[in-house]
């Protein structure tokens, strides 16, 4: 069954809407590294609205340029892109087609897809948000920039029910940001003070 993968740019407070002055004096090798490999984990891009505009109204344009992240910009155009949408789109972007019916149905029925590696679901966070709180998401790769930012939406929102995750990875770059991997997992043992008082530090 294909993983279904969220990959965010996110400030150390979890901002996870790119500020560009907050994020590519942090972009090095190292990153570039990195985005690389979630890439390559997928076969199939699963993007909102708002993502899809963005990348549909840059990437092209860079792949046509011929510049030096024009082979990156074909790597994205050649893959196949899901769009998430309630509303009609003109889906200009080569191999891009529109989510129909239910998101969460459709999302299953990707995973359950023998011929697709992977899905990575690149920034688009309300999209993370449903399929997290429909337990479709099996990672999270986050690359998280030593900047509050401060403003802007943050990955999770409200809600009555935590997320618990356990670490799969963990990488420290140069630049100060960190690569964390996380997976969705099951709650600890409940546990109190007088369960840990053991553990407090002696003072000495």
């Amino acid at each position: 069954m294909a993983k279904v993968i969220s990959t965010l740019f996110i400030s150390v407070d979890g901002v996870a809407e790119i500020d560009p002055d907050w994020h590519f004096p942090y972009f090095d090798e190292n990153m570039s590294r990195a985005v690389s490999e979630d890439y390559e984990a997928a076969s199939v891009l699963l993007i909102g609205r708002e993502t899809y505009d963005s990348f549909a109204g840059a990437w092209p344009g860079r792949e046509a340029g011929g510049g030096p992240d024009a082979s990156f910009a074909k790597q994205l155009g050649d893959m196949r892109k899901v769009v998430v949408s309630r509303q009609a789109l003109e889906l200009s972007w080569r191999n891009s087609e529109l989510i129909a019916g239910d998101l969460e149905e459709a999302v299953t029925s990707l995973k359950a897809d023998a011929e697709i590696t992977g899905i990575l679901i690149p920034g688009s966070i309300s999209v993370v948000r449903r399929l997290l709180a429909a337990g479709l998401v099996d990672e999270i790769r986050l690359l998280v920039h030593p900047v509050a930012a401060r403003k802007g939406r943050k990955l999770f929102d409200d809600g009555d029910t935590p997320y618990h995750l356990k670490v799969i990875a963990t990488e420290a770059f140069p630049t100060g940001v960190i690569r964390v991997i996380y997976a969705p997992t099951e709650a600890p043992a409940k546990a109190g003070y007088d369960d840990v008082k053991d553990q407090v530090p002696d003072g000495r």
